[in-house]
């Protein structure tokens, strides 16, 4: 079980979902938003990874209107900040983890999210033409899954093509190791967006809001594209050391 550091007072699972983008982060984000005992939070971190890093990513001068971007105040309101709920689920990007003290993970349950780069690659660059390594997330997510071993933390960690295969038997898992019940309605929702979502939603979201649940995994017949070869290199040993933690 996860070890958590909470206090007296604090009765709430915290959950953050550490993920990559194009990872099905987003459906994961809407299947936690159907149980009745959870409310969900899109991105926290995401105006302060912004203002921080300079990053040129679509829509960003509205994401960083719209949301705090002091991640120190967004851990303490936010992320560690009174819920009415019995379970908060936030999802969250591993690469907005920038100029920011970690120590508030003792706190929440983590779960790392993780995508075959071959896939993830792919879809990425229709939003970030020239991705590097840090844009994919992978390699902060490998050194979250050594910070969680440290904490003494159970090592949840998802993979997107076992999530995809087997929604119901991967989600039930996931909650019987979290410690919640797992309940039927987290395998489908109504098409369209959220109120939670984030400001960014119109320009990555396009593909969940016409769903109705997850979609059957698919393998990407397309070719790969040449240039993306020496990025996807890097990534893949990362993405097996953290796949041989992946629930089953």
């Amino acid at each position: 079980m996860t070890e958590r550091n909470l206090s007296p007072q604090d009765s709430t699972n915290r959950i953050c979902l550490w993920s990559g983008p194009r990872n099905v982060s987003t459906a994961l984000m809407y299947a936690f938003a159907q149980r009745n005992d959870t409310r969900v939070i899109d991105e926290p971190l995401y105006g302060h990874y912004l203002q921080v890093s300079g990053a040129d990513h679509p829509g960003s001068d509205e994401v960083i209107a719209t949301m705090e971007t002091d991640g120190q105040k967004v851990i303490q309101e936010v992320i560690l900040g009174e819920c009415n709920r019995p379970i908060l689920f936030m999802k969250q990007m591993a690469h907005h983890l920038v100029e920011i003290d970690l120590g508030f993970l003792a706190q929440t349950i983590n779960v790392l999210l993780i995508r075959d780069p071959f896939d993830v690659l792919r879809s990425l660059i229709n939003q970030i033409p020239k991705p590097v390594l840090h844009d994919t997330g992978i390699g902060i997510q490998a050194g979250l899954l050594s910070r969680f071993q440290e904490l003494g933390q159970d090592l949840l960690v998802l993979d997107s093509t076992y999530l995809l295969k087997d929604p119901a038997g991967v989600l039930s898992r996931l909650c019987q190791r979290i410690g919640i019940p797992f309940q039927e309605s987290m395998l489908s929702w109504p098409a369209g967006g959220r109120p939670e979502d984030g400001a960014w939603a119109p320009y990555w979201y396009h593909n969940i809001h016409k769903s109705t649940g997850f979609q059957p995994y698919r393998p990407k017949i397309d070719p790969f594209p040449p240039r993306l070869e020496g990025l996807l290199a890097e990534c893949r040993p990362l993405y097996e050391t953290l796949k041989s933690h992946a629930i089953v």
